[in-house]
């Protein structure tokens, strides 16, 4: 599946949800769902910086593909971390270094969580590409 699709998937996902309450705990859930980040990954090298909660991001490569490993002291951040970690992760780094993430936007999160937390979203973007384009040099 494309990033692309993939990003069309969570966004039918998500507006199967009329309340901004259901749609805040489907996004909690999908944190609760990521694989537990190994606790020597959580340090200041992988903590991403500017966020209003403690958000420590690590990537590796495994057969072309870059593998995010996330967590947060925050269930909201950390179920915001996952929704780009189920974009982006298993895919090529050319592939996430031309990736448009305006989907976030069409989520409708932005409008709903204090201007601090929103702006995480596109730190976590950056991040990520980031961690994308350190393998894409390698």
């Amino acid at each position: 599946m494309t990033i692309a699709e993939k990003q069309e998937e969570l966004l039918d996902e998500l507006s199967i949800f009329q309340d901004w309450t259901e749609r805040y705990e489907y996004v909690i859930g999908l944190g609760k769902k990521l694989a537990p980040m190994d606790e020597s990954s959580r340090t200041s090298e992988h903590l991403i910086k500017g966020c209003q909660s403690q958000v420590w991001l690590d990537a590796t490569m495994a057969g072309g593909k870059v593998c995010y490993h996330a967590d947060s002291d925050s269930v909201i951040t950390k179920g915001m971390i996952a929704l780009f970690i189920r974009v982006l992760d298993g895919h090529a780094p050319d592939e996430i270094l031309t990736a448009d993430l305006s989907f976030i936007d069409r989520t409708g999160l932005k409008e709903h969580l204090a201007p601090t937390r929103a702006n995480a979203l596109s730190l976590m973007a950056t991040q990520m590409k980031q961690r994308a384009l350190e393998f894409a040099r390698a």
